[in-house]
C-alpha cells in the first residue's frame, strides 16, 4: 500500500501524532485522545494504517467478547522518502499540505479546548518569518534544523517530559 497516499489525511495524521513518544494505545484509547472523530471514522482508519503496515499489533485481549488490540506506530513506515517526496505531483503536494494544516489545526483546537491549556506556560508559537535565502543558505539552514530536531526526536517520554508537535513548513513565497 502507498504510505504517501495513506498519510495524506488529516485523521490518519492524527492518529500518526496519538502515537508519538512509542505510546502503544488501543483504539477506545484513540477515541479519548481524539474525542472530536466518531468512533466508527476512527476504526476505519486506524484499520487503513494497520492494513498498511504503518500501525502494528502489539497484543489482544477479549473485552465484552471482542478482541481489543493494542498498537504501535512503526516509525520506518511512517516517514515520506525523499524519492516518494520527488514522486509527488502537484495537487498530491496539495493535499498533503491540506491534510497536515486540517490535522495540525484539530490537534491546536484539541489542545485549547483542554482545561488545562496554558499557551504561555506552554511556549506555544505560531510565527511565519520570511526569510531571503540563497540556495546555499538554504541548504545550510535546513541541515541546522534538522540536526536541532535529530538530537531531540528519540527522546523516550519521562515524568518531566510533555509531547509537543512541532510542524515546520518551508516554501517560498517570491514568484521568481
Amino acid at each position: 500500500m502507498d504510505t504517501v497516499g495513506v498519510l495524506l489525511h488529516p485523521i490518519r495524521l492524527r492518529v500518526v501524532h496519538a502515537f508519538a513518544g512509542d505510546r502503544t494505545l488501543t483504539t477506545s484509547d484513540l477515541g479519548e485522545r481524539l474525542p472530536d472523530v466518531p468512533k466508527t471514522t476512527l476504526y476505519r482508519h486506524v484499520g487503513i494504517l494497520a492494513t498498511a503496515g504503518l500501525l502494528e499489533v502489539t497484543g489482544e485481549q477479549r473485552v465484552h467478547g471482542a478482541v481489543e488490540r493494542t498498537y504501535r506506530l512503526n516509525r520506518a513506515r511512517t516517514r515520506i522518502s525523499a524519492q516518494d517526496a520527488a514522486a509527488m505531483t502537484p495537487d498530491d503536494h496539495r493535499q498533503g499540505f491540506a491534510a497536515a494544516v486540517a490535522a495540525l489545526l484539530a490537534d491546536f483546537n484539541a489542545y485549547l479546548d483542554r482545561p488545562d491549556a496554558d499557551p504561555t506556560a506552554d511556549s506555544v508559537g505560531y510565527v511565519q518569518v520570511p526569510l531571503w535565502l540563497s540556495q546555499d543558505e538554504l541548504a545550510v539552514m535546513v541541515e541546522q534544523v534538522r540536526a536541532v530536531l535529530a538530537a531531540q526526536v528519540d527522546n523516550a517520554p519521562r515524568s518531566d517530559r510533555r509531547l509537543y508537535l512541532l510542524s515546520p513548513i518551508l516554501f517560498p513565497i517570491d514568484q521568481g
